[in-house]
């Protein structure tokens, strides 16, 4: 009976070293990143990526930015103008918003003055403006991956977009994979 005792004892030590291995390589697999997914083109969406991740940069957290779909607008540069577009990409480019500047709120837009009313309480209250956190976000080191299926889809250029130090051109498998590996994993 003892002999039972002690083999079941055994097995269940052997069991519970397995689990530990198990949870460490959990523990290891996730590096301490933030990936953010950006989809929304709206002011007030893209200056909560923008100070959730220079905050976590700030903090040594490595950030990568995925921007996709509507969230491209945010990355066009108002002073470049590229050439040889088909038809639909001008009518997108001529449609959507083109920089920072042009973005309209989620809620409480206010036929076009929302922005300005949140850009001047920021202005008044010392709050970075969005074009200085992309800056600073530059100086730190954050990534700004833009999805180039929804580049294609919208007709934009590489040629058009800000000029970033951190930008890299990929597709959606490459923010679920840094996605993986990231402690933190945010939509917006």
């Amino acid at each position: 009976m003892e002999e039972i005792q002690n083999t079941e004892i055994q097995k269940l030590q052997k069991e519970l070293e397995d689990l530990k291995k198990k949870v460490s390589m959990l523990e290891d697999s996730r590096k301490d990143q933030l990936s953010i997914a950006i989809v929304s083109g709206d002011l007030d969406k893209i200056l909560a990526a923008m100070v959730i991740s220079v905050a976590a940069a700030a903090m040594d957290t490595q950030v990568k930015l995925f921007f996709s779909f509507w969230s491209l607008s945010a990355l066009r540069d108002p002073k470049k103008c590229p050439k040889g577009k088909d038809f639909i990409s001008k009518m997108f480019g001529m449609m959507l918003p083109k920089g920072t500047k042009k973005l309209s709120l989620s809620n409480m837009n206010m036929v076009g003055m929302g922005p300005m009313m949140i850009r001047m309480l920021m202005k008044k209250q010392n709050v970075m403006s969005l074009e200085q956190m992309f800056k600073e976000a530059g100086e730190l080191g954050i990534e700004i991956v833009v999805c180039e299926m929804s580049m294609n889809l919208m007709g934009f250029k590489k040629e058009e977009l800000i000029d970033y130090p951190n930008l890299k051109f990929a597709g959606a498998a490459t923010f679920v994979a840094d996605a993986s590996e990231s402690s933190i994993q945010l939509f917006i």
